[in-house]
C-alpha cells in the first residue's frame, strides 16, 4: 500500500475518532459474516459503534490523541468499539458479550480511559463500577437523605402532638 492511501485512509479514521476519548479494544477475529452483522446491530441500538481496523493504521490516526495509549504493544487486527452513555456502561456492554456463547471469539483485549491504557482484566474491574445513570441516583440519595432525615425529625413532634390532641378530643366526646 503506497504512503498516500496509507495517509488517506489515517485521516479518515482520525476523522471517524474525531472527538472519541474512551475506547475499547475487541478481538473479532473468528466470528462468521452472520454473527458479525449480528453484533453489530445490537451494538448499534445501544449507540455503540465497532471498527476493525489494523493496529498500525490505527497507531498512525490516533497518534497525538487520547487514544494513542491504548495502541501501544498491540499486534495484528483488532476492533475498536466506543459510544454508549459513558465508558462504565461501554466497558459492561464488552464483557458482558466477552462472556456470551453467541460470539465465542469476541474477547476484550484492553482500550484507553482517560488517556491511559487498560489491559482486559482492568476493563473487567471497570464493568463493576456504578454507571453515570447509577453514580447519579446515587448522589441524588445522597443529597436528599438529609432533608428527609430534617422533614421527618420536624414533623415527628408535631405528630405525636397533633395524635395526642385528637385522643384527647375523642375521650371528651365520649
Amino acid at each position: 500500500m503506497s504512503k498516500y492511501l496509507k495517509d488517506l485512509i489515517s485521516k479518515d479514521i482520525s476523522a471517524k475518532l474525531d472527538g472519541v476519548t474512551d475506547a475499547l479494544l475487541v478481538n473479532v477475529i473468528g466470528l462468521d459474516a452472520n454473527r458479525t452483522v449480528t453484533l453489530r446491530k445490537q451494538l448499534r441500538e445501544k449507540g455503540i459503534q465497532l471498527m476493525v481496523i489494523k493496529n498500525s493504521m490505527a497507531a498512525r490516526a490516533t497518534e497525538g490523541t487520547s487514544l494513542a495509549p491504548a495502541f501501544d504493544g498491540l499486534e495484528g487486527s483488532v476492533a475498536i468499539v466506543w459510544g454508549s452513555e459513558d465508558i462504565i456502561s461501554l466497558a459492561k456492554e464488552v464483557v458482558a458479550l466477552d462472556g456470551n456463547k453467541e460470539y465465542e471469539a469476541f474477547k476484550a483485549c484492553g482500550g484507553v480511559m482517560d488517556g491511559e491504557a487498560l489491559t482486559a482484566e482492568r476493563v473487567k474491574e471497570v464493568s463493576k463500577w456504578p454507571s453515570r445513570g447509577e453514580q447519579l441516583s446515587i448522589l441524588a440519595g445522597q443529597i436528599l437523605s438529609p432533608g428527609a432525615d430534617l422533614a421527618a425529625a420536624l414533623l415527628g413532634p408535631g405528630k405525636t402532638l397533633a395524635s395526642q390532641v385528637k385522643s384527647k378530643s375523642e375521650e371528651e366526646d365520649e
